[in-house]
């Protein structure tokens, strides 16, 4: 009697270790309201402890680089728009530096700066909604309330610059359609007025929350060493504790003019991440206001009729600049031939464009460096040991977009 009792004692116990040795499969995504994009991970759980993850790249493949193989050069700009399109300008901007590299092409110093507070603005808009978005992941809603308001004046003044909101098609290969209006400048004067008490008051939300700092800090953490090996760039880079800023390293139009930081971070977590792009802002701010102060006043666009579109009122007087136009228009003035890579520091890191040409209207090879292609490589060995609301939170710090991921 005392050995069956110990028999079926002794049962239950086994079964229940069988159980908690048993893992769970779990997919996370492809919906888009927890994982921002059609992104798919296929989790094992421990209860949950994530154990490994498995991530699936392709739902929003669009084949933007076999695209640009059969188009014009300047009809691939709005081929960029969509890549990061939380920050579109800065894909705009860099796609028309790498073609004007390749043609030889000097943009006046009034088009640089134009470019330079565009591109700015839109850093700020991106570093926004992932910030914001950061909170919303963490429980805090109102922060994000808060500051989509002033994401929506950065949009009203990319609509007077360029007549569109989110995908913009901002600019031309050598310069701008147009300097700034007076309608632009005052609400751009109006932003830079308005928008760093909000800033800090969303600050003031999140910088000591409590309940933020335990969901954030030592949550997702990489290493310099391994965020190198990945190749990282931008605020995940130098949350790590990298100091690279493609701005700085290798300046592009006019950026060696500005003084402003760079942050760096020292343990590359959640919470380092926001705080880098949280002090970026306040950087893009101080770049735009001497942007601003210094404004030359040389033209926004290049002396070269055979690549920029000549203004209207020419086309209708004179016959050279009506043949010009319909000749950029149609595609129908070759590249020389050349092989050329230009980088900008994006809302998310080092975007770069690999261009090759053979000598005719279209690119030959055209490659698109995308910084959330490598982040989102390395997520999998960053949620690894967290939990499962962790992934959620790592991957929003991230800011992997998924327009830009798959191209």
């Amino acid at each position: 009697m005392v050995s069956n009792s110990i028999l079926n004692t002794a049962q239950p116990d086994q079964q229940m270790v069988e159980y908690v040795n048993e893992l769970t499969t779990l997919n996370l995504g492809p919906t888009h309201p927890a994982t921002h994009g059609i992104f798919q991970n296929i989790l094992q759980m421990d209860g949950e402890k994530i154990i490994s993850a498995v991530p699936t790249v392709g739902y929003i493949h669009r084949a933007f680089e076999k695209l640009a193989e059969r188009r014009p050069f300047y009809q691939i700009t709005t081929l960029t728009d969509r890549m990061n399109y939380c920050s579109s300008p800065i894909n705009n901007m860099g796609w028309h530096m790498s073609v004007e590299k390749l043609l030889g092409i000097t943009v006046p110093k009034q088009a640089q700066y134009i470019r330079v507070i565009m591109m700015e603005l839109a850093r700020i808009a991106d570093h926004l909604i992932c910030n914001s978005i950061l909170g919303v992941d963490t429980g805090a809603f109102t922060g994000f309330l808060y500051v989509f308001q002033e994401r929506e004046k950065i949009y009203d003044i990319y609509e007077e610059v360029c007549g569109t909101r989110l995908t913009t098609n901002m600019g031309r290969i050598g310069g701008m359609e147009r300097g700034f209006s007076e309608r632009a400048m005052a609400k751009l004067k109006k932003f830079l007025k308005e928008f760093p008490p909000v800033l800090r008051e969303f600050e003031s939300l999140f910088d000591r929350n409590r309940i933020f700092m335990d969901r954030t800090v030592d949550v997702g953490g990489i290493t310099a060493e391994r965020a190198l090996n990945y190749g990282f760039t931008g605020p995940n880079l130098r949350a790590a504790g990298v100091d690279y800023d493609v701005r700085v390293n290798e300046p592009y139009s006019s950026y060696e003019d500005f003084e402003f930081e760079v942050p760096i971070g020292t343990n590359g977590d959640t919470y380092d991440r926001y705080l880098v792009r949280n002090y970026e802002m306040w950087q893009s701010l101080r770049i735009i206001e001497q942007a601003l102060a210094k404004m030359p006043n040389d033209g926004y666009f290049a002396d070269d009729q055979r690549y920029y579109l000549p203004p209207k009122k020419k086309v209708y007087e004179s016959m050279e600049a009506l043949i010009y136009h319909f000749k950029i228009i149609m595609g129908e003035i070759d590249a020389p031939e050349g092989e050329i890579y230009h980088a900008v520091e994006g809302g998310n890191g080092e975007l770069g464009f690999y261009l090759v040409s053979d000598g005719g209207r279209t690119p030959y090879r055209l490659h698109f460096r995308r910084p959330c292609f490598i982040y989102y490589q390395a997520f999998p060995e960053m949620i690894v040991g967290t939990q499962l609301s962790d992934a959620i939170a790592i991957l929003s710090s991230l800011n992997v977009i998924a327009g830009e991921l798959d191209a």
